[in-house]
């Protein structure tokens, strides 16, 4: 067993759930469990107060429209400052969906009522009639480990980043952040957001890695981390990722 650990905080779990998200968490923990390395995981909920400094890595996922307004009062309670915090100080945030649009300066929604969150970083998302739905693909820069990444998506909301504010990855095929400009998600520091549900680190273990060697480097100043087999999960994401760049995924 390492002498190492990382602490993972769950935000918002009873809320900001949907399409099996959860199972990030459970990935992440799996694979550091795998090389001996500790992981605490605790849920951060609604009206919780506890500091967030300690933990290395969040993890906030998807919910439906009106459940971003629960969120409002809380982040305003104190603990959007605390998450700004940590963002700002490098710890590791893995935010889908819901939880993407979140960091970003508001949500409009398709009535056009203007519903502001944390603006961590310079984007904001507006809500249309049609959903972007489908597998898609897309590919992260050598920064953020450089590997083709599959997912799911499942949004209406449509996502623009401000000038200079750098995108996840480049879509291969699908929508992202607006079904326009080929751009997935956000990178900012540490932060990482995506639309892709799925879950996405599961698919994807060259990414649930990178996050894993970003928090190791942040809290420990080494990102070394044993190699996996990852022989049948390679297998799975290539071959999903070749039907989704043919356009293939149909029935599956």
């Amino acid at each position: 067993m390492s002498d190492r650990k990382l602490k993972i905080a769950h935000l918002y779990p009873e809320v900001l759930n949907l399409y099996g998200d959860r199972g990030n968490i459970l990935c992440l923990k799996k694979r550091l469990e795998w090389r001996g390395i500790d992981c605490e995981v605790t849920e951060v909920k609604l009206g919780d107060n506890q500091s967030l400094s300690d933990f290395d890595i969040f993890f906030i996922g998807g919910g439906q429209d009106f459940e971003q307004e629960v969120l409002l009062n809380d982040l305003r309670s104190g603990k959007g400052d605390s998450i700004r915090s940590a963002v700002e100080g490098g710890k590791v945030f893995l935010c889908i969906c819901g939880g993407y649009q979140m960091m970003g300066h508001y949500y409009q929604t398709k009535e056009g009522e203007k519903l502001p969150f944390l603006g961590v970083v310079d984007y904001h998302t507006i809500g249309g009639d049609v959903r972007m739905i489908g597998n898609y693909a897309f590919r992260l820069p050598t920064e953020s480990g450089g590997s083709d990444v599959v997912g799911f998506e499942n949004h209406s909301g449509r996502t623009y980043l401000g000038e200079g504010v750098k995108p996840l990855g480049t879509v291969l095929a699908g929508y992202g952040n607006n079904g326009e400009d080929k751009t997935e998600g956000v990178r900012y520091k540490n932060l990482f957001g995506s639309y892709s549900h799925g879950p996405i680190l599961p698919k994807n273990p060259a990414f649930a890695d990178h996050l894993i060697k970003t928090a190791l480097k942040e809290r420990y100043g080494s990102d070394e981390l044993e190699s996996l087999p990852d022989t049948y999960e390679n297998e799975a994401h290539d071959y999903v990722l070749d039907k989704v760049l043919r356009g293939d995924m149909s029935g599956d």
